[in-house]
């Protein structure tokens, strides 16, 4: 029997105010988590300050934990498509710092978030978040709420099995 393959997956929920980052381990059909937290800036900051504090606080998460993957957000777009433009440059810088990092990333819909989270879709954010906490072994809800999110898609990721094509 081989090494077993240790995957270090970093979720991210991407966001201009806010963006959410986890990191969860998958070892052997179990599931560890490593950290999470927030990227916060300040609305009053011209957008490409902002962006570009996004890009290279990513790029720092990536040289100090060292994922393997990632798992990523796509673009939802609601009611107010103008809201959906900030959000997808984030998605974009934040994308770039991935590949110039190397990882595979993984794409994933609000909805398939919540699917493979709760087996539920239509999961509220109560049952998401209580889902990570269990899913995850840890005592609290993860905080603030994109980490919770960000942490949702790192553990959707770490389901889909190595031999899948991503």
């Amino acid at each position: 029997m081989g090494k077993p393959k240790k995957r270090r997956i970093i979720g991210i929920d991407p966001g201009l105010a806010s963006t959410g980052w986890g990191l969860i381990e998958y070892v052997n059909g179990k599931i560890c988590h490593i950290d999470h937290g927030s990227i916060e800036t300040k609305a009053g900051c011209p957008r490409p300050e902002r962006l570009f504090f996004i890009f290279e606080t990513i790029k720092q998460i990536l040289i100090n934990y060292k994922p393997t993957e990632a798992a990523i957000e796509t673009l939802y777009f609601g009611k107010n498509v103008t809201s959906a433009i900030p959000v997808a440059e984030s998605r974009g810088v934040i994308s770039v710092a991935l590949a110039e990092y190397g990882l595979p990333i993984t794409e994933f819909t609000p909805n398939e978030i919540k699917l493979g989270v709760t087996g539920v879709s239509r999961a509220d954010k109560t049952q998401m978040q209580n889902m990570v906490r269990i899913i995850l072994g840890i005592d609290i809800i993860p905080k603030p709420d994109h980490a919770a999110d960000a942490l949702a898609a790192a553990i959707c990721a770490a389901n889909i099995p190595d031999y899948v094509q991503r």
